[in-house]
């Protein structure tokens, strides 16, 4: 049995990654949420989950507790204060004794997008970027083993399709499926000795360009 913890379980891709995993016998799921009316019905309700209300930033204590028994912990937090929860995490995992991590960021945090598409990136994200930016570094510069996720800009297209780039290699495509992203996470929650300090990039093959095409 594989006890993982969810943070920020009411995303869309945790949501995907959680409904791959509900039925898993090798896997316990704890969710962590700020407000677990934001998490599916079908997840909320299921006996086979168990959901932890707290904040990572503001409920330490919280955070700290949820992490007990824990061997992985999947992190699909986002905020301006990404830095800060990434600061949070590492603290409560290192008091708790857990060292696995999967840790989603962005696409552009290096400055690892060639071309238009990575100028449109920069321009897009902002100071979205710029925290993703500092969450990383905050998580590569612990002692976990981490895997930090780099998707491509979020497409709803029912298929699973992707390909991976490593830190250091420019960034391939534009878009990627939310069923793709998951469908990897999946896989490294599953085989864990899988990707153990890398940052990994994650597009769809064969969609170059300026932009995404739904922009």
């Amino acid at each position: 049995m594989k006890n993982v913890l969810i943070l920020g379980a009411s995303g869309s891709i945790a949501t995907l990654v959680t409904r791959n995993l509900i039925e898993d016998s090798r896997v316990r799921l704890t969710l962590l949420v700020r407000n677990p009316d934001h998490l599916a019905d079908d997840i909320r309700y299921d006996s086979r989950v168990t959901i932890v209300v707290a904040d990572v930033v503001k409920d330490t204590a919280h955070l700290t507790t949820a992490m007990q028994g824990q061997d992985l912990v999947y992190a699909n937090l986002y905020g301006a204060n990404l830095k800060q929860q990434a600061q949070a995490v590492v603290s409560a995992m290192t008091a708790a004794k857990v060292a696995r991590i999967i840790w989603i960021s962005a696409n552009g945090i290096y400055n690892e997008i060639p071309g238009k598409y990575g100028q449109w990136n920069a321009q897009m994200l902002g100071s979205t970027l710029t925290a993703y930016a500092a969450g990383a570094k905050i998580i590569e510069n612990s002692r976990l083993q981490y895997t930090l996720v780099r998707p491509a800009w979020f497409s709803d297209k029912d298929l699973v399709s992707y390909e991976l780039t490593q830190k250091g290699q420019p960034f391939k495509g534009t878009e990627v499926s939310r069923q793709s992203v998951a469908s990897y996470l999946s896989a490294l929650i599953l085989d864990p000795s899988q990707a153990i300090n890398q940052s990994i990039g994650i597009s769809e093959p064969h969609t170059d360009g300026s932009k995404p095409s739904f922009y």
